[in-house]
């Protein structure tokens, strides 16, 4: 579902939001997910909690890995793709692109598992821009599985949030477990989790 109200309508998880409102304000997304991405999802319940996580995200002091089923294999087992991106803009449809004059985007990346010809693979963030792992995938020559904009688009998105680490005075983490789609080929590829 979408982290937030879309242009389409339908149901968002900020919908629910008044259920786990205490007082008057909150909560809050401290950050985002693209709608087809699985896995872990920062909510603040208080402003000054909000405050503090955005700004440690901001300076790139969250720890954010994420898993992707990629198309094929990448050569190597692990590697850093730094590569800045752009939004373009075509009519009414965007995305974003790799440009040398873009914000810096870094991306880590290793391969953790092959199954079939393809490749469940774990990237942990650098930066944080937008569609950076789809975008930086494509450029590996790797594109996720069911990415619609990047790649393919055969089936649901395979990428998870895997891990999300806040190292706050009372630290805060989370990892979720691969979603129906995509627990198969993570099981064939690293056995039971």
């Amino acid at each position: 579902m979408p982290v937030y109200a879309g242009r389409a309508g339908g149901e968002s998880v900020e919908d629910f939001f008044p259920l786990w409102r205490r007082g008057k304000t909150g909560p809050w997304l401290a950050h985002r997910l693209d709608q087809d991405t699985a896995g872990c999802l920062l909510v603040a319940r208080k402003k000054a909690f909000l405050l503090e996580a955005q700004a440690l995200m901001a300076a790139s002091g969250a720890e954010k890995i994420y898993w992707a089923i990629l198309h094929g294999v990448p050569k190597g087992d692990a590697g850093e793709i730094n590569a800045p991106l752009a939004k373009i803009i075509e009519g009414r449809k965007w995305r974003m692109a790799v440009v040398a004059d873009g914000q810096p985007a870094r991306t880590l990346w290793r391969v953790l598992g092959a199954h079939g010809g393809n490749a469940l693979v774990e990237f942990v963030l650098l930066t944080g821009r937008t569609h950076q792992i789809r975008v930086h995938a494509a450029h590996l020559g790797h594109p996720v599985r069911g990415d619609v904009v990047y790649g393919s688009g055969q089936g649901q998105m395979c990428l998870l949030a895997r891990r999300l680490a806040l190292p706050l005075a009372a630290p805060i983490s989370a990892t979720a477990p691969p979603p129906a789609h995509m627990a198969p080929f993570v099981e064939a590829c690293l056995g039971t989790l």
